[in-house]
């Protein structure tokens, strides 16, 4: 299939990019792993008539850590993340989904911010950073703004972000000691495989060893990706093990919302949320201990 005729622009700075963003506004697309663009425009889904390449802009491919605080620039692509030894030692959940998205060379391409503004339902990068708290740096001719990722999504392919915008970093905080997270993610297949649902789920542990804090985040269950406040409180302030934790992953499958489509059932879906709920608090508990 060949691509509809589009005017290419490859700016050298962010600064570059948002003047050009400001104005074409819808009539322009970003370009970044195009792993979701190119095929979109193929099968004639998106035509725009200007598409802004990013590849060209280095400072959005760096991987900064300072003062407890690490900023992930919007165009480093899902190997780079997995691979990444301060990714893998500090966002263990983060470098999980990454390596789970896609083949090795859909993930050689797909970039951070792209698989955040596709804004699709089943994406692998969004549970992890969400149970991490990130934020994102939205940036456009007349400034910037810092966006809770939790405010970020609006619904399928739809984001808070202006037409004129670019998301340039996400931001994390390094987790305190006592705290672990975990990803687990369901597909038909072990690669290339688009979610049947994924979970991710953070846990941070008081001296005494109960729970302090707990954030699950659910994927390819609602229109967004979606949190679980269910599965919260019932392990606020409890101590952890095999019980809390099935007793938390059946509430989250009762804030879950999935439909009936040709991957599985809504019931399947839900039992499965269940499951990688469980798992993904077994493995953030066992990192939590070991921090």
């Amino acid at each position: 299939m060949l691509l509809p005729k589009f005017e290419y622009h490859e700016p050298l700075t962010v600064d570059e990019a948002c003047q050009i963003l400001g104005e074409l506004g819808q009539k322009a697309k970003l370009l970044a792993g195009g792993t979701d663009l190119i095929v979109n425009m193929k099968k004639k889904v998106l035509s725009p008539t200007h598409v802004v390449s990013l590849s060209g802009i280095a400072d959005l491919k760096g991987l900064d850590s300072a003062n407890g605080t690490v900023k992930l620039g919007a165009c480093l692509t899902a190997s780079e993340i997995a691979q990444s030894e301060t990714i893998q030692k500090s966002f263990s959940a983060l470098s999980k989904g990454a390596a789970s998205l896609g083949s090795p060379l859909i993930r050689n391409l797909a970039t951070v911010a792209g698989n955040l503004v596709s804004a699709r339902p089943a994406a692998d990068f969004p549970p992890p950073l969400l149970a991490y708290g990130a934020q994102v740096v939205l940036v456009k001719s007349s400034g910037e703004r810092v966006v809770p990722l939790s405010d970020f999504f609006k619904g399928p392919g739809q984001t808070v972000m202006d037409p004129d915008e670019l998301l340039t970093q996400i931001i994390l905080t390094k987790p305190p000691a006592g705290s672990g997270a975990g990803y687990f993610k369901l597909g038909l297949r072990k690669t290339l495989e688009i979610s049947l649902t994924n979970a991710a789920a953070y846990l941070s542990l008081d001296p005494d060893g109960t729970i302090k804090t707990a954030r699950i985040f659910l994927g390819s269950v609602a229109p967004t990706p979606l949190r679980s406040p269910s599965a919260e409180k019932v392990l606020t302030g409890e101590k952890p093990g095999e019980a809390l934790f099935e007793r938390a992953g059946e509430a989250a499958a009762g804030d879950s919302k999935p439909i009936d489509d040709f991957r599985a059932s809504a019931d399947y879906k839900k039992a499965m949320v269940a499951v990688l709920t469980k798992r993904a608090l077994n493995m953030a508990f066992q990192e939590a201990n070991a921090s």
